[in-house]
């Protein structure tokens, strides 16, 4: 029922109904006039026919033109499939097409005089002329009579049978009933032919309509040059379906920017959060540090003056460290929500790591530490030569700081090479290895694996943060592997920029 429904629902079901009904309903009328008027018609046609005769006999008769009436009279009697007698005004025969038309035009009128004639059956009637409807004695057959008195005094008599009348409407209704089938069969090809091209614009355009519903804006409508009202409607839609576009691309694009803007707003509300926490977390032990110093020099605790400078130097050393912390944690702030930006360059990072080297000597021979360089050549890097630093730096110091004698070696290797597309950093240390739950911790800010936190090493926890955070602003690897002997911290750089400008 529903598929039904939903086939009568289509435009050109419709339409094709609705002309073949049309069609139908036409021929149905034209079947039902020519049964009920045709016989009707075909008569009174038939009448002006038999009134013609008369008036082409009578005036021969008139004129007295020399023709021979019986072969005129033959000739209309053959041609229109008349009965014809003439006769004189003293009742002799001068033409009959039908010996027994005699008795029966005598049988016809006394039955006429016998009776009263309905008016119905009276065609015509004037001075001279009268036609009607008559039967035969038997009241079998019907006929259409024609009784004429011509100027010369002649009776004429034309005798027509109703019953071919009749026969030519049957033949013609069933001429009909033919041709209404091959009109109706005719017609359904040439309907569902017209009504096809007439709805497939509309079709076309309600696809259109069903995809720009969805944001759809790919297909267009194609005139088909007509410049009708459909065509002049798709033209429409073509301009409504680009504007809609431009706006939906002009609306996407601004909220684009919005969520970027809150986006933004929320990494700055945010990064100020995380910075407040951290710096509030970071500073309580330096805080007391001074200000317990602080009241024992205003209390005179130690009233000698080695102890006063004593008191002053972990003051400044307290103040310093709370400056480089904060220093640090600012720029970790900025790394991290992407605020700082990067002057990158080509640069020889072996000779960076060289000079990092340098200034780490003194460490370096306090502490007794062999450091051997592996640079397969002397590599050209792409980045910001100052963060960089930073990085090598911060694994350098690290090494240092957690290097330890193993199997009678206690050095730090550095190596440099290409790895694929990349140049890849390593700093190797001997010592302990990392527990395998720390080797991911120890990049979050603060993380310390000596859960001591011994504050004489100097170190804030912030170190390998800043690396992370510098390398995930270039989308380069970094990390940290346990080996048999010690542990190795890596990166990795872009090669140098060909044509840098």
């Amino acid at each position: 029922m529903s598929k039904f429904t939903l086939k009568m629902n289509s435009v050109r079901n419709r339409l094709f109904l609705t002309l073949g009904l049309a069609v139908a309903l036409v021929i149905l009328f034209l079947i039902i006039l020519n049964n009920i008027i045709l016989e009707t018609f075909y008569i009174y046609s038939k009448r002006n026919t038999l009134i013609s005769v008369y008036n082409t006999v009578n005036n021969i008769y008139k004129s007295q033109i020399n023709i021979d009436i019986t072969e005129e009279l033959s000739n209309i009697a053959a041609r229109d499939n008349f009965d014809i007698l003439l006769k004189t005004d003293t009742g002799m025969s001068v033409y009959t097409t039908d010996k027994d038309l005699f008795s029966t035009i005598d049988e016809i009128n006394a039955m006429s005089q016998n009776r009263v004639t309905d008016k119905a059956d009276i065609l015509y009637i004037d001075k001279n002329i009268n036609i009607k409807k008559v039967k035969d004695s038997k009241g079998v057959v019907s006929y259409v009579l024609l009784t004429g008195q011509l100027d010369n005094g002649y009776i004429l008599y034309i005798r027509m049978p109703i019953e071919s009348i009749k026969e030519n409407v049957r033949i013609s209704n069933n001429f009909l009933y033919i041709i209404g089938g091959a009109t109706l069969v005719i017609a359904a090809i040439l309907i569902s032919y017209i009504s096809k091209r007439f709805t497939e614009p509309i079709l076309e355009l309600n696809e259109i309509a069903r995809k720009m519903s969805k944001l759809d804006f790919s297909k267009k409508y194609e005139s088909n040059g007509t410049n009708d009202e459909i065509d002049n409607l798709g033209k429409s839609i073509n301009t409504m379906s680009d504007k809609l576009e431009t706006t939906i691309k002009q609306l996407r694009n601004n909220n684009i920017e919005l969520e970027k803007d809150i986006e933004e707003k929320s990494k700055v509300n945010e990064m100020k959060t995380q910075f407040i926490s951290d710096v509030s977390h970071e500073l309580k032990t330096p805080i007391a540090l001074i200000q317990g110093y602080a009241e024992g020099l205003v209390e005179n605790v130690n009233s000698d003056e080695e102890s006063k400078k004593f008191y002053a130097d972990v003051i400044l050393d307290e103040a310093n460290k709370m400056d480089r912390l904060v220093k640090q944690l600012l720029e970790l702030s900025k790394l991290e929500y992407g605020k700082r930006e990067f002057n990158n360059a080509n640069f020889c990072i072996v000779e960076l790591i060289n000079e990092v080297i340098r200034k780490s000597k003194v460490m370096l021979d306090d502490n007794s530490i062999e450091v051997r360089i592996k640079p397969e050549k002397d590599f050209i890097v792409y980045a910001d030569e100052f963060y960089i630093e930073q990085v090598v730096t911060n694994y350098i110091t690290n090494a240092i700081k957690n290097v330890k004698t193993i199997h009678d070696e206690k050095y730090i290797e550095i190596k440099i090479y290409e790895n694929k597309d990349k140049i890849r950093v390593s700093v190797f240390n001997t010592g302990d290895n990392i527990a395998e739950e720390n080797l991911n911790r120890i990049w979050n800010r603060f993380y310390k694996i000596d859960s001591s936190r011994n504050r004489d090493d100097g170190g804030s926890g912030i170190g390998l943060s800043l690396v992370k955070a510098i390398m995930n602003n270039y989308h380069n690897l970094y990390g940290v592997n346990n080996t048999y002997n010690g542990v190795e911290f890596y990166f990795e750089l872009d090669k140098e920029k060909k044509n840098e400008e």
